[in-house]
């Protein structure tokens, strides 16, 4: 049995933290750079240039590549011959975000309760935080800071079996098509097909954190993510002021759901699509 000290913990969230909010993924920013070379319109042309910019200055100087610094969603693999010793382990990751969003500067954007008395925790703190139990005796954490802009327009529908590729497509682009340029397009899409409304929306979310070059392994199922690129870069919606460019991206991911189901849940980033990994 292997022991972890909360503290290290504690100090990796911290620095992922700073991280994710510092430093756009490769994949992502590669992203952009191919979106500008297609772009078929001068303004996305300009506001391509703008953020991808915007992501060099922010890497060269430790700055936040957008001032929504988000709130901060972890994905943990939590290996079962592990022991985490010397605390709480939720408590730790707490720490270490809020350790990490003071040292950063970066922005503190969440309220303890969300309609009676919205008063902000000052840290960013709490986190959401998923946690799978794996074999193993390591501690895998990706984070995954959120930002709302994109959030608030993202969105589930519950469809049955006989809505079929057609009813997902027409759910995804109703979804897209009511976000329109607010979400601070070029956009990346998590699309989750299956499971229960919670778990599609999951879904949804892990997508996200799958490199944008990397299509799903099952041949039908990467086939619909090009279909709806293709489907949401001829909205018009672009980069942000219109243009051809409204989507680096769509990652679906799917699970085992009902036979009376077909639940189908969409989570937009904006190009602001930030994350970091990290293995203990």
């Amino acid at each position: 049995m292997r022991e972890l000290d909360v503290k290290v913990i504690t100090e990796n969230v911290a620095e992922m933290c700073k991280e994710a909010a510092y430093y756009l993924p490769e994949d992502v920013y590669n992203g952009l750079r191919r979106g500008r070379e297609t772009e078929k319109s001068e303004v996305g042309k300009i506001v391509l240039d703008q953020i991808i910019r915007n992501a060099e200055i922010a890497r060269a100087e430790d700055r936040p590549y957008c001032q929504d610094t988000g709130m901060t969603i972890f994905f943990v693999k939590l290996g079962q011959d592990l022991h985490i010793v010397g605390g709480n382990f939720t408590e730790a990751i707490n720490a270490g975000i809020a350790k990490g969003y003071t040292e950063g500067y970066l922005r503190k954007s969440v309220v303890a309760e969300p309609l009676f008395n919205r008063v902000n925790t000052k840290n960013n703190t709490p986190g959401v935080i998923y946690t799978e139990i794996v074999p193993g005796d390591r501690l895998e954490i990706t984070i995954a800071p959120k930002g709302f802009g994109s959030e608030n327009k993202s969105g589930v529908k519950m469809l049955v079996p006989a809505d079929g590729v057609r009813g997902v497509k027409k759910a995804v682009m109703e979804i897209i098509l009511h976000a329109s340029m607010n979400p601070c397009p070029p956009m990346v899409v998590g699309v989750g097909i299956g499971g229960t409304m919670d778990r599609a929306a999951l879904l949804s979310k892990k997508a996200l954190t799958r490199s944008i070059d990397e299509r799903n392994p099952m041949p039908e199922y990467a086939k619909l993510e090009e279909e709806l690129l293709e489907l949401i870069n001829s909205t018009g919606i672009g980069p942000q002021l219109g243009g051809t460019t409204s989507a680096l991206a769509v990652n679906v991911e799917w699970g085992p759901t009902h036979i009376a189901g077909l639940p189908v849940a969409v989570t937009i980033c904006c190009h602001a699509m930030r994350h970091s990994h990290r293995i203990l």
